[in-house]
């Protein structure tokens, strides 16, 4: 199965390295647009939709299968690209990029991540508490509510956990449609988060430039990946962006684009990947 990829080049980006853009959970590549306007002319911009979103192909697969898939998806893609890449990812989909930076170090410059969905480690550290808890609870009302067929409701706990209660109701009506559509998927998230195999201790040996960006207003979950991800990464800058929450990349998107744009134009006048291997 291939993934489904928007390209943004331009011809003084011929050549140049390639930023591959990853979004969150219920969205498509096109919440990027912010970042592929400040990057457009020096990078190949490559903004995938992950499985069963925007114009992918359907996830057939079981859902504790999802992240592995959507990682050696990814991974090919990189590969394909020719040259060093860039990663970038927001919830989900940073989640996604930190396992590619993982699985193929050798090609991955740098990480560009908005607060990464690790839920795995919230339950190593201490399911009890609430981080943990809070996270459990929205997966099991997520699911009760797919199980009797109630999928716009299911949408709403989705997005109220992530964005709070209001922005639901100033959602379009077919965006709340295409939320409602993408419940399943996004559930199959939840659960193959929760069993992904990458423990802490594993992210310990990513030594490649990660950029970590975060809301101050975020929920207490994604704080404390922060906070458990930042003892373990060994060449992290962390970053914590003041008035939002977990959504920043798409209710804040030129501030989080700017910060994410800098730091890749840093990485990027680094040595060549081949020479640091060399060295």
């Amino acid at each position: 199965m291939t993934a489904t990829i928007s390209t943004i080049t331009t011809p003084a980006a011929i050549g140049k390295p390639a930023v591959i853009c990853l979004h969150a959970s219920g969205g498509s590549g096109a919440q990027w647009s912010a970042l592929a306007d400040l990057l457009r002319q020096d990078f190949r911009l490559l903004t995938p939709d992950l499985c069963s979103h925007g114009a992918a192909p359907e996830w057939p697969g079981p859902p504790e299968d999802i992240v592995a898939a959507d990682t050696a998806r990814i991974a090919r893609l990189a590969a394909k690209a020719g040259g060093e890449v860039h990663l970038v990812g927001h919830s989900y989909g940073g989640a996604i990029a930190l396992r590619v930076a993982l699985l193929r170090p050798q090609i991955v410059a740098s990480v560009a991540v908005y607060e990464p969905v690790a839920l795995r480690l919230l339950f190593d550290y201490n399911r009890r508490h609430r981080p943990a808890a809070e996270v459990a609870e929205l997966a099991g009302a997520i699911r009760r509510e797919l199980n009797g067929g109630r999928l716009e409701r299911a949408a709403q706990r989705f997005v109220d956990y992530w964005s709070g209660a209001e922005p639901w109701t100033r959602l379009a009506p077919e965006r709340r449609e295409a939320l409602a559509r993408r419940m399943p998927v996004i559930h199959a998230h939840f659960v193959s988060l929760f069993r992904d195999a990458v423990r802490l201790r594993g992210y310990a040996t990513l030594e490649l430039p990660v950029l970590y960006l975060s809301g101050r207003e975020t929920r207490a979950s994604a704080r404390r990946i922060t906070e458990l991800l930042a003892s373990v990464l060994p060449n992290a800058e962390f970053a914590t962006l003041s008035g939002m929450g977990h959504m920043g990349p798409v209710t804040h998107a030129t501030t989080v684009a700017q910060r994410i744009a800098r730091f890749v134009l840093r990485q990027a006048a680094r040595p060549a990947l081949s020479a640091r291997w060399a060295a």
